[in-house]
């Protein structure tokens, strides 16, 4: 075969821009950008994210099972049943309300309401937690929205009782 025919064998028969769409690619940008180079990237990215994110996992279950220091709130007899009583936990910026109920149980919530951090108020009348902002309403046996705006319960403040004294032990912010 003659070096003349070779070539013609190689070249397009038409001039046609859609048939010689394939001149302007390039096999090393086709090696360069394929699939499998694109997955190895997303999974190796995937894989430094995880890692990157170890660390805070790993300090966040360490700080769960530590004990909170007990935190003294009030004395007990200046605290009669059907009434509240405000103080701030866990830190000064923190609101919060100590309800005495009628039937002698003590509760604790942070007192901002989880709708627009509105404070909430005890309303013994109807033994409720109320947001007057947007008249949310929570329960003052578990904190639980009853009706209102708020999706979300109010944190929770865990309580003893040591030698007629009501000690805040812990925190819990629960979620569904």
């Amino acid at each position: 075969m003659t070096d003349k025919k070779k070539y013609k064998r190689n070249q397009k028969d038409s001039n046609d821009d859609m048939i010689n769409l394939v001149d302007n690619l390039n096999r090393d940008d086709d090696v360069k950008y394929n699939r499998r180079a694109f997955l190895k990237s997303a999974v190796g990215a995937s894989v430094a994210l995880g890692l990157a994110t170890l660390p805070f996992s790993v300090k966040a279950m360490l700080e769960s099972d530590e004990e909170e220091e007990a935190f003294k709130i009030v004395s007990l007899d200046k605290v009669p049943k059907g009434s509240s009583y405000n103080f701030a936990y866990p830190t000064e910026a923190d609101t919060a309300l100590l309800i005495h109920t009628e039937e002698g149980e003590i509760k604790a919530y942070n007192n901002k309401c989880t709708h627009l951090q509105c404070p909430v108020f005890y309303e013994k009348e109807e033994n409720v937690l109320l947001c007057p902002c947007h008249k949310g309403y929570f329960s003052v046996e578990n904190g639980h929205p009853t009706a209102g705006p708020p999706q979300r319960e109010l944190p929770l403040i865990k309580t003893e009782i040591r030698n007629g004294v009501v000690y805040a032990v812990g925190r819990k912010v629960r979620h569904g």
